[in-house]
């Protein structure tokens, strides 16, 4: 019934919870079978995976465009494609240009991943954008989202992306800074430095290709990051000439 395309970190974890409900194939371009079906899930070719009632890419972004022309000719004309890219409105230009039009389309951003889901997805957020379904399916994948505990927001591309850009690609800028600093746990710390660690510590444990990626292919990621660091340049100039805040900062 639900055809996984790739056994990444993500597409593992999918697979775990997907197959306790639901029979779930999965195709790797490498031969991960044993591990595959250690999930409840069953490994089997693209061809198969692409049969199914609905189908998800768990593939980095930048390889999404290759992937959906390869799978386009093999989906079945009514089947559900759902992306789970960190970014919106690029995947959802490829998906609406590249695939049939016979193929319904729904956008999703599981915002959780293997370390914070591995227990329990409840009150864990998805994100849902419509693209191209049914109501009547579209509902019913929401009632089932909210039936396993998640919190499922509604969004366009563009809100999402706009605010992915600070809660997601600037966290994880500011956790690879912390990295690349070589920020690490110290006998004298504080509360405030523990937390900063944290995200550390988060950021590390995903791909630099998906943080390569949210930043690529997100419109505006890259102006948060400046401004983030215009705003950081401007405070250590002020400390270095020994200025107060402006008196609005002063004040609040």
């Amino acid at each position: 019934m639900i055809g996984i395309i790739g056994f990444g970190r993500f597409g593992k974890l999918m697979a775990r919870y997907l197959a306790e409900e639901f029979d779930v194939v999965v195709y790797h371009r490498t031969d991960k079978s044993a591990e595959i079906n250690r999930t409840g899930a069953r490994s089997a070719s693209l061809e198969t995976v692409c049969r199914q009632d609905i189908v998800i890419p768990a593939v980095p972004i930048s390889v999404l465009q290759e992937v959906l022309k390869t799978i386009a000719p093999l989906l079945r004309r009514d089947c559900l494609v759902v992306d789970v890219c960190s970014v919106k409105e690029y995947p959802i230009r490829l998906m609406t240009d590249i695939l049939p039009q016979t193929v319904s389309i729904l956008a999703t951003h599981p915002m959780f991943g293997p370390d914070s889901a591995s227990d329990s997805l409840a009150e864990r957020k998805i994100c849902l954008c419509k693209v191209r379904i049914a109501e009547t399916s579209y509902q019913n994948i929401k009632a089932y989202l909210a039936s396993k505990g998640l919190s499922v927001i509604e969004a366009t591309a563009r809100e999402h992306d706009e605010q992915i850009a600070s809660s997601l690609s600037l966290t994880h800028f500011i956790g690879r800074t912390l990295s690349e600093y070589g920020a690490k746990q110290l006998d004298i710390d504080t509360e405030g430095y523990k937390r900063l660690l944290h995200i550390l510590e988060v950021v590390e444990r995903d791909t630099w290709q998906l943080f390569l990626d949210m930043n690529r292919y997100n419109p505006y990621a890259k102006e948060k990051r400046i401004a983030f660091m215009e705003v950081m340049r401007d405070i250590n100039d002020r400390l270095d000439q020994g200025k107060q805040p402006p008196a609005d900062l002063a004040e609040s």
